[in-house]
């Protein structure tokens, strides 16, 4: 059984913040689409897309720090 190290467990969670975050996209585009669309849902979708957005900024901070010279 292979352990994971650090960059290996942020990068999956990197990959699997993204696929939520395309997700969310998707359910977006489709509750907008319909002339009824609830929107109490499509705020709580929308909130929750940027705070994956949020999530995603800062795993990628971990993963590829901003080093300055």
């Amino acid at each position: 059984m292979k352990v994971m190290n650090q960059d290996e467990l942020l990068i999956a969670e990197l990959v699997e913040l993204r696929r939520q975050h395309r997700t969310l996209d998707d359910e977006i585009a489709a509750l907008s689409k319909t002339p009824l669309g609830d929107q109490l849902q499509l705020k709580r979708l929308k909130k929750r897309k940027l705070q994956l957005k949020d999530e995603i900024a800062r795993v990628k901070d971990k993963l590829y720090p901003d080093i300055i010279a």
